[in-house]
């Protein structure tokens, strides 16, 4: 039997202990990462679509009139932020993200962290970076931190494009809630990116499983598919009320916990335990990630 071949990193470091000016903390550093996926096409149409929401739901808003809150009693009831949608920028800021936090905003952060690794062997690229030598843990580092950076981007950029495009179409004011009352126009940015940072957190859960899936398959289509499937299907289980406690455990039980950032006196306690349990799940997959890739054979 013959003896088992050694990854290519491993054959280069042999043959080359000693590279002059070679620096493994060097090596696929943020910024080159960074632009690779910025100048693919999936990442400028996942843009696109973000910044052309706002704009197709004040036309939707104007073809239809103001929004009446029949249907505003998804999440639970716990937000109805259709009522009071056309009241101001900041409340169609609000509304925008509501209506995209449960699915939408789920596509950008599987599409960025279930393709980026994937997308690499799917191109029997993956053997050759890592045979520059760009060792596993950093080329996992650095293709994480920049999904991550393009996800919490693409949260970042529909409530800006929202609120610009908001102002012109509802003026600025201060962001009335539907319970009655308001928080002042000059609190409402803090508030939003209180819920931009909460809605981040929550995601981290579905970037776990992508970025898991990434480093198990070949397939990109299959570890993007497959977190947004599995994601899908932990909003399920939450509606099963049956289950009674045990959908505190589930994240998605927590995800629209940022609605009381929308109220006059900031509540901390369902947000503080949404992300408590969203960074568990998280941490738990990216080692099994980390892990399961340092032991991997690459063959593409």
């Amino acid at each position: 039997m013959s003896a088992p071949v050694p990854p290519p990193e491993a054959r280069v470091a042999a043959e080359h202990p000693e590279a002059p000016g070679y620096r493994a903390g060097r090596t696929l550093p943020l910024r080159v990462e960074a632009m690779r996926q910025l100048r693919r096409r999936r990442t400028l149409l996942m843009g696109g679509v973000l910044a052309a929401l706002p704009f197709i739901l004040i036309i939707a808003f104007a073809i239809g009139g103001t929004p009446d809150g029949e249907d505003g009693g998804r999440g639970g009831g716990r937000i109805n932020l259709m009522d009071v949608a056309t009241e101001s920028a900041a409340n169609f800021a609000a509304t925008s993200l509501f209506v995209s936090a449960g699915f939408l905003l789920v596509i950008p952060v599987a599409l960025f962290c279930g393709d980026t690794v994937a997308s690499e062997a799917s191109w029997s690229s993956l053997r050759y970076l890592l045979a520059a030598p760009v060792p596993r843990v950093r080329l996992l580092w650095s293709k994480l931190v920049v999904a991550l950076g393009f996800s919490l981007a693409a949260m970042v950029l529909l409530p800006v494009v929202a609120l610009a495009a908001g102002t012109a179409a509802y003026g600025w004011g201060p962001l009335k809630l539907p319970t009655g009352g308001a928080v002042a126009a000059g609190d409402t940015v803090p508030r939003l990116m209180i819920v931009v940072a909460f809605i981040f957190v929550s995601q981290l859960v579905t970037a776990g499983l992508a970025f898991w899936l990434s480093t198990r398959t070949d397939a990109p289509l299959g570890a993007v598919g497959g977190a947004v499937f599995l994601t899908i299907v932990g909003n399920v289980l939450d509606a099963v009320t049956a289950l009674g406690s045990w959908r505190d455990f589930l994240p998605a039980h927590w995800q629209f916990a940022w609605a009381d950032a929308l109220q006059p006196q900031v509540e901390w306690g369902g947000m503080v335990k949404g992300a408590a349990i969203s960074v568990t799940y998280a941490l738990i997959l990216f080692a099994l990630a980390f892990r399961g890739f340092s032991r991997k054979d690459i063959v593409s």
